[in-house]
């Protein structure tokens, strides 16, 4: 845990000890507790993973107004607070904007930038997009659309509601790869359901405060990114691949990788990535 003014932000801290250092962003609802499988891989990674929980997840304080620059200054706390002057970062769908404010905003400090299925800036002037508007371009989306226009917490709040109600079905902690079999019922297993609970139950505010971010102007700009990037998509996330379509045009120099899968990497997806922030 950091403080910063009267704020604390809360991390986890994976992998070898004399790992490369480097920051992860979870995505848009998560929070910093991963699952065996990741850590698994980030274990064999040859990386030190912090991962902090931004305002409103998990613990860290709720932080109103911010915008996703805003997360720089706690990526810096954290790094200090670890004794690092250099670190990669990373991030996850919700996470892959914060890891890219990172790059643009501490280029003195960060090393490399791998994103996973990140969204990219939003258009929400107009009138609320049209379902077939959001399937032609995902930045015309309704959530974004609604997080300036309207109120995306009562529709949090249900879809919170549903999810749990199918864990409690017997339903597994994440939905499958394209093509696997279900995984086991995440109520029974008491760590699967206490990152739930700190997911869908407890962390309203920062998911809330994400799509706000996500929605209004991200505080920097894509094309002043200098250090190396890549952006990875599953073969199956056809969202995210247009997304990335995006990204790779406004990022100088920004490299695409591909998986097979859907929008949560498999483990050997998200292994090869944390090996790409090892390399020099």
């Amino acid at each position: 845990m950091v403080r910063i003014g009267e704020r604390m932000v809360l991390y986890s801290l994976d992998g070898a000890e004399d790992g490369l250092p480097a920051l992860s962003f979870s995505g848009t609802p998560s929070t910093r507790w991963k699952r065996p499988d990741a850590l698994a891989a980030i274990e064999s990674s040859g990386v030190r993973l912090a991962t902090p929980d931004r305002p409103g997840y998990g613990g860290s304080t709720r932080q109103p107004g911010r915008t996703v620059a805003s997360v720089a200054e706690d990526a810096a706390a954290v790094a200090d607070a670890l004794g690092w002057d250099r670190f990669a970062v990373t991030g996850g769908s919700g996470g892959g904007p914060h890891a890219l404010a990172c790059a643009a905003l501490l280029p003195d400090r960060v090393t490399r930038c791998a994103v996973i299925g990140s969204n990219a800036p939003p258009i929400v002037d107009g009138p609320e997009p049209t379902e077939e508007e959001e399937l032609a371009d995902p930045r015309r989306n309704r959530t974004s659309w609604q997080a300036v226009h309207g109120d995306l917490r009562p529709g949090f709040e249900e879809t919170a509601r549903s999810i749990m109600a199918a864990v409690e079905a017997g339903g597994p902690e994440i939905p499958p790869q394209p093509g696997a079999d279900p995984g086991p019922p995440a109520r029974e297993d008491p760590s699967a359901m206490a990152r739930l609970t700190a997911t869908f139950v407890t962390s309203h505010d920062g998911w809330l405060d994400d799509h706000v971010a996500f929605a209004t102007p991200w505080g920097f700009e894509l094309g002043d990114i200098r250090v190396p990037v890549s952006l990875w998509h599953g073969s199956a996330d056809e969202r995210a691949g247009k997304y990335i379509d995006i990204l790779s045009a406004a990022i100088p120099h920004a490299e695409r990788k591909y998986y097979v899968g859907g929008h949560i990497p498999p483990a050997n997806a998200f292994r090869e990535l944390l090996r790409w922030l090892t390399l020099t």
